[in-house]
């Protein structure tokens, strides 16, 4: 593994640990250019009451912000967890060029749950993927946050949550 992917992934878990800190799904994701930090963002969905607020979508909202255009073009993004649709949707408009994971989503992530390959026609622009940076790490973190919330009878009802 280049230790540019594992720095730029330290930087993301650190975000994904402050959305534990804050009781959100402990996601963090960065979005780098030219071997520079232009965007990060943690899950904050709850705080901010936006379904949208994950993780990559605020990370490139503020790389977008940076530089002055919705396309980000030769960008890489790195995230502790595999992205849903809507955030890979979001990575395909601006241009990303490679994204880097951690955690692999069997529920919800693009690729785990085979979406992808069923979808994958409509994009018009292709993200290269690699899977498994910091893997240990990223997933034990997502772990520990459902095992906490289970131990807690944590429920979401009415789609507000109990806590």
């Amino acid at each position: 593994m280049e230790n540019d992917e594992l720095s730029f992934m330290n930087e993301a878990f650190e975000l994904a640990q402050q959305a534990y800190r804050e009781d959100e799904v402990p996601v963090g994701a960065v979005v780098v250019l030219d071997n520079k930090i232009i965007g990060r963002g943690y899950n904050s969905v709850i705080r901010r009451s936006d379904p949208t607020a994950h993780a990559e979508i605020i990370a490139l909202r503020e790389a977008g912000q940076t530089i002055g255009n919705y396309r980000i073009m030769n960008a890489e993004l790195y995230v502790t967890l595999e992205p849903c649709l809507m955030c890979y949707s979001a990575m395909v408009h601006a241009r990303i060029v490679n994204l880097y994971y951690g955690a692999f989503d069997s529920k919800t992530g693009i690729f785990s749950t085979g979406i992808f390959f069923d979808i994958k026609k409509i994009f018009n622009h292709t993200i290269n993927a690699k899977s498994g940076i910091m893997l240990e790490a990223t997933s034990k973190l997502i772990q520990l946050f459902f095992q906490e919330r289970r131990g807690a009878r944590v429920v979401e009802r009415g789609g507000l949550e109990n806590r």
